[in-house]
């Protein structure tokens, strides 16, 4: 089962820091523990304070290796107050893709 999700939200400007300190956690963890069936980038956008968060997961039975990571767990923990906007998740569908997806 396949599925693909982008998540975008702003953090308060005092904040920034924090949440990229918090997403640092989870690729670290991530890379220990390498999932498989998933793939996961996160971008900070141009404004410094706007984060996008796309996910790639690929599993038989559709679970998300990311709710097994404990800094994944800890990021979210808290993340309403640290944003400006909260988090708006929307479903991806691939049009096409060159390299990004493997």
């Amino acid at each position: 089962m396949m599925s693909r999700v982008m998540v975008r939200y702003k953090v308060k400007r005092e904040r920034v820091a924090e949440n990229e300190q918090l997403v640092r956690a989870v690729y670290d963890e991530l890379a220990r523990a390498a999932p498989a069936g998933l793939r996961y980038v996160t971008f900070a956008l141009g404004d410094g304070v706007s984060f996008v968060h796309i996910a790639s997961v690929e599993t038989e039975d559709g679970h998300n290796p990311l709710s097994d990571v404990k800094a994944f767990a800890e990021f979210q923990n808290g993340i309403a107050a640290r944003c400006d906007e909260a988090p708006v998740v929307s479903d991806l569908r691939e049009v096409g893709s060159f390299r990004l997806f493997g």
